[in-house]
């Protein structure tokens, strides 16, 4: 099995990474969206979205005072047949 597919069941064997994942798929997202669609702490969405990030399944933007996450580009289609 390559890295790349081990990282990616790496975050997915997370019940909340696998709904930010899921949710992201619709598009890109600020954080108090992804935070109020998975109803937790965003402290918790923080944490897993900076685990997503490490293993290089998000990326994020500023815009203003908001950060927007989306899938990388890079891992779309891979994380999409998983979903």
């Amino acid at each position: 099995m390559s890295h790349e597919k081990v990282q990616v069941y790496k975050a997915f064997s997370d019940e909340t990474r696998y709904n930010i994942l899921k949710f992201l798929m619709t598009g890109e997202k600020p954080v108090h969206e992804v935070t109020a669609h998975c109803h937790r702490a965003q402290s918790t969405i923080s944490l897993q979205l900076k685990k997503l990030e490490y293993h290089g399944l998000v990326q994020w933007r500023r815009e203003g005072k908001r950060i927007l996450y989306r899938i990388s580009h890079d891992k779309l289609s891979l994380v999409h047949r998983l979903i």
